[in-house]
């Protein structure tokens, strides 16, 4: 009987224990995060600059299609700069998708740093949390803004 005492008083401490050790969850305003990190934003103004480009390049080759006087030579433009297009958009599409994951691992690396150092247990998008958790939106912005690109 008193082992059993003994070992329900052990339990109760341990319990006591973990619940003090809890870190807790974080969670961070992405957007926000975004917003307030340059290398996202020179990120954005890049992808945004090949974006233009290839609106530009559609723009020249709508002028040179009307200077054109054959329908056959028309036909055979269209194809061309079809093909073009299709190679200018595979490249953008990449670009993005590699740029838009530097700035998500940079981003992810710095909340995993924040995670660590306030002894959290996890670190969520804001708009994952009903209610509770530790915001540490301003934290991951300083790490990132005092982080090397």
């Amino acid at each position: 009987m008193k082992n059993l005492k003994l070992g329900i008083v052990v339990l109760v401490m341990a319990a006591f224990t973990g619940i003090a050790n809890a870190g807790g969850v974080g969670y961070i305003d992405y957007v926000k995060v975004i917003d307030n990190y340059d290398y996202a934003k020179q990120v954005t103004k890049e992808v945004d600059a090949k974006g233009l480009e290839m609106q530009q390049f559609l723009v020249d080759k709508e002028k040179e299609y009307k200077s054109l006087d054959t329908p056959l030579k028309k036909q055979t433009f269209e194809a061309k700069v079809a093909q073009e297009f299709k190679e200018k958009e595979a490249a953008y599409v990449s670009l993005k998708t590699k740029r838009e994951q530097e700035v998500y691992n940079k981003i992810k690396e710095a909340a995993k740093a924040v995670m660590v150092e306030q002894k959290l247990d996890a670190v969520m998008d804001v708009r994952g949390v009903f209610v509770g958790g530790v915001d540490i939106t301003d934290i991951v912005i300083s790490k990132l803004k005092g982080a090397k690109k």
